[in-house]
């Protein structure tokens, strides 16, 4: 399900619509770039590049969309002080804690105002307050910035918080729920 919502592999059933495009009529190259510039993704590991700083981490993204120099440095500034990380921006992955890369990889997701942000087990790696510390920002992003947040989670504390809970099996929807309205 994760592989066809974020456009790394063709659904074999039904249809994946982002912004009203059909991702089953785009070629290689569209879906790269759709990827690109719609999808933003919060990996359990991480993913982040180790020889990179949180702040060359953020701003990569921007680069590979081809941002101009002072236009990236801006908006990776922004976005790591609105995740927390204002005075973290110069360290290596492995000179920060569980939950400061777990920041750098939401700042690396939202940097370029993505439509959707697929997150994998966003807090399997965090203790609880920092688990609820992401969560409540990303509720903020989804709020003030629009951005659809996507969770594939085992965890209650998640789903306790979800607008709407999607259990899969096996691929298979089993129980699609609406657990209560979004706040305006």
């Amino acid at each position: 399900m994760l592989n066809c919502i974020g456009c790394l592999d063709y659904p074999t059933l039904g249809n994946v619509y982002i912004e009203g495009t059909d991702i089953s009529k785009l070629g290689p190259k569209e879906l790269s770039r759709l990827r690109l510039f719609k999808i933003g993704f919060i990996f359990q590991a991480y993913n982040l590049i180790p020889v990179l700083t949180a702040l060359e981490n953020v701003e990569h993204i921007l680069l590979l969309q081809g941002m101009g120099d002072s236009y990236r440095k801006r908006k990776t500034a922004e976005v790591l002080e609105l995740v927390g990380l204002k005075d973290e921006m110069h360290p290596l992955p492995h000179e920060l804690s569980g939950g400061q890369q777990q920041r750098v990889a939401i700042a690396r997701a939202i940097v370029s105002s993505p439509a959707i942000v697929l997150a994998d087990e966003p807090t399997a790696n965090v203790d609880q307050k920092t688990g609820s510390a992401l969560l409540d920002l990303m509720e903020h992003l989804n709020k003030e910035k629009q951005i659809t947040f996507l969770f594939f989670t085992h965890d209650p504390m998640v789903m306790k918080r979800a607008y709407r809970l999607i259990n899969i099996i096996d691929g298979m929807i089993v129980k699609d729920t609406m657990l209560r309205k979004r706040k305006k």
